[in-house]
């Protein structure tokens, strides 16, 4: 477990360092935008796609699920579940949105272009609003959000975009809201305690590590997505029911008497 929590720290903090918007803008590939119109709408583009495969990765690696896991832990769905942000985004490696700066977006912008869509995604945390026509064949809605926040089986890891749908339908994540959404986890934790709330999956996940007996196992329940680490563990305990199997000789052959 020392080892893990070191590592990841480790790996984390250097990503975080050496992803910096500033850092890339000095190493950019193609000339600087400016900071007109054309370069602010390339920069919120740009910013959205980038934060759809970011999303799309908090969905599927489990450390990357620990930090994510405070936004979806709650049952109900209203603005208020907007404000549930991750307190734990130093132990992740996040799609680098500072390479924006690369393509000569600078720096201030990509800045402009997370307020615009952290502020995109309020509006769409509510029951309020319901479809918004032909609209959402483009835009994401509070209707294709509300089935990001699902726990139906048909839900789970879909709608991912942000301001755009198109990248859900384009990468093959979409899924329209049909029957009514159930809110929270696959399975609720059933507390308020913020602390419990922000910790839980990072607790769940070093008790995994530790009953681990193979680093291919530890990484495993690191890297792999949360659905894996619960399959893996039902595959243990079902395994651990049964207890080994122990082989039984055949039964020798029986004599056949000779007659007189």
């Amino acid at each position: 477990m020392s080892a893990v929590v070191a590592g990841g720290v480790a790996i984390t903090s250097t990503w975080a360092s050496r992803t910096t918007p500033e850092r890339l803008w000095r190493r950019r590939i193609l000339p600087d935008l400016g900071t007109g119109s054309l370069a602010l709408v390339a920069a919120i583009v740009a910013w959205d796609f980038l934060y759809y495969w970011d999303h799309r990765f908090m969905h599927t690696s489990r450390y990357m699920w620990a930090v994510h896991v405070v936004h979806h832990s709650s049952e109900h769905y209203n603005l208020s579940t907007a404000l549930r942000q991750p307190v734990a985004e130093a132990f992740g490696t996040f799609v680098p949105f500072g390479s924006l700066c690369l393509l000569g977006i600078r720096p201030r912008l990509v800045e402009t272009a997370r307020g615009v869509n952290l502020l995109y995604q309020y509006w769409i945390h509510t029951e309020t609003v319901g479809a918004l026509g032909t609209a959402e064949t483009v835009l994401n809605s509070p209707s294709h959000h509300r089935v990001h926040h699902g726990s139906n089986r048909q839900y789970l890891d879909r709608n991912h975009g942000s301001i755009l749908i198109l990248w859900d339908r384009l990468f093959g994540t979409f899924e329209p809201e049909g029957e009514r959404v159930v809110y929270g986890l696959t399975k609720n934790i059933n507390t308020f305690n913020p602390g419990r709330i922000a910790t839980h999956e990072y607790v769940e996940m070093l008790r995994d590590v530790a009953s681990s007996t193979t680093w291919r196992e530890r990484l495993s329940y690191i890297v792999r997505g949360p659905g894996w680490a619960t399959a893996h563990r039902a595959e243990r305990a079902a395994a651990a029911s049964v207890g080994p199997v122990v082989a039984v000789p055949p039964p020798p052959d029986l004599e056949v008497p000779v007659s007189a």
